[in-house]
């Protein structure tokens, strides 16, 4: 017996998203920190600015891999968002061969995995299909 809010099972194309995106929020997070050692005195607002908007981006990425891991609905949203926002960033750092495909298909197995049927049913409170 679960003791979390919403009795439907975690389908695993969601288990995989929501893991997929919490990565991603550890990514911005360790960016964000990663920003402020390396901060230019002659550019200390710049880069201030640019670590508090990837720690908070980090942050939502976190909240939205743990709400789509307890199947909240309001996380597909941002999580949908965030890998069409990866994907470009694939394409721009495409001279980066090696980033740019670890990027892109993290981007797109996310994606896949929110968009899955079992996904979208999980996260509407429906119980699954059998197959």
């Amino acid at each position: 017996m679960s003791d979390t809010p919403n009795p439907v099972a975690v389908p695993p194309p969601l288990t995989v998203a929501a893991s997929l995106v919490a990565v991603q929020g550890l990514v911005m997070v360790a960016l964000a920190v990663l920003e402020i050692a390396d901060l230019d005195p002659d550019r200390r607002a710049m880069g201030l600015s640019t670590a508090i908007f990837f720690a908070a981006y980090g942050v939502l990425l976190l909240v939205a891999g743990w709400g789509l891991w307890r199947r909240t609905a309001w996380s597909r949203g941002p999580a949908l968002i965030t890998q069409l926002i990866w994907i470009g960033i694939a394409w721009n750092i495409r001279e980066h061969v090696g980033a740019a495909i670890v990027v892109a298909v993290v981007a797109l197995i996310a994606f896949a995995g929110v968009v899955h049927p079992d996904s979208i049913r999980a996260l509407e409170g429906e119980e699954p299909e059998d197959s």
